[in-house]
């Protein structure tokens, strides 16, 4: 029982609900709030910011965060600066600024890695909308950050350069592709035209000719040795067919 009442307190100074003090500061609103007022309401919810996030409330994190955005955002921004800034040690410097809609608080956090400046914005009803936490760099970190965001971004820029050209040049290459691509099929269409059979042709032609010279000459010297002639000069041969 006592832990549930712990936590609704906790939650109840988080929204900025209920007024954190003794009974002369109930009474005190937003408009005439000293400097020290609202201070005091930033550090307690600030502590209270702590004890939420220290591990032992999970459950009524996790529930707080879902019914409210602005705790939600809270948690999210002290836990991520805590990764740099380390384990909270103490508050260093206080400040506050008193607006016509409502109050900001400055709360200047010392931790073990980094130092942190947490802004804490309340309105006119003296609520909770916005808590953020930003950790302090050196000039040097400043300065080596800088310099990496530089080089990371000249480093893509050379790099993007350079596919590029390696991009422009291979386009040389893509005329003798196509090129030769488009040879072998009219390389393969011209084969079939040449007469591959052609000289086997004439070699048969050449050889039956001289095959009927031969012929006719025997035939004749018959005839000539039949009739008693010298030569064969004065026959005619008027057709010759060769019977199968």
């Amino acid at each position: 029982m006592k832990k549930w009442l712990l936590v609704l307190g906790m939650i109840t100074c988080i929204l900025g609900v209920s007024a954190c003090g003794s009974k002369e500061q109930e009474g005190v609103s937003w408009t005439d709030m000293s400097e020290d007022e609202a201070i005091y309401y930033g550090e307690q919810t600030f502590q209270n910011l702590m004890m939420i996030c220290s591990g032992a409330y999970e459950t009524e994190k996790a529930q707080l965060a879902k019914a409210d955005a602005v705790s939600a955002a809270a948690f999210s921004s002290w836990e991520s600066a805590q990764a740099d800034m380390g384990d909270y040690v103490d508050i260093l410097e206080r400040s506050a600024e008193i607006r016509e809609d409502g109050f900001v608080v400055n709360l200047k956090v010392d931790g073990t890695s980094h130092d942190a400046n947490v802004e804490i914005v309340f309105d006119d009803e003296v609520m909770l909308t916005s808590l953020s936490v930003n950790i302090i760099y050196s000039f040097g970190e400043l300065m080596t950050k800088a310099a990496l965001n530089t080089l990371l971004g000249m480093g893509t820029v050379f790099v993007v350069l350079i596919l590029i050209s390696l991009i422009i040049s291979c386009f040389n290459f893509i005329p003798k592709i196509q090129e030769a691509f488009t040879k072998k099929p009219k390389q393969e269409a011209a084969k079939p035209a040449v007469p591959v059979a052609a000289a086997p042709v004439q070699a048969a032609v050449v050889e039956e000719e001289s095959d009927d010279l031969e012929l006719v000459a025997v035939i004749a010297a018959a005839i000539a040795a039949s009739e008693g002639a010298v030569s064969t000069d004065g026959f005619v041969v008027r057709s010759i067919r060769k019977r199968r």
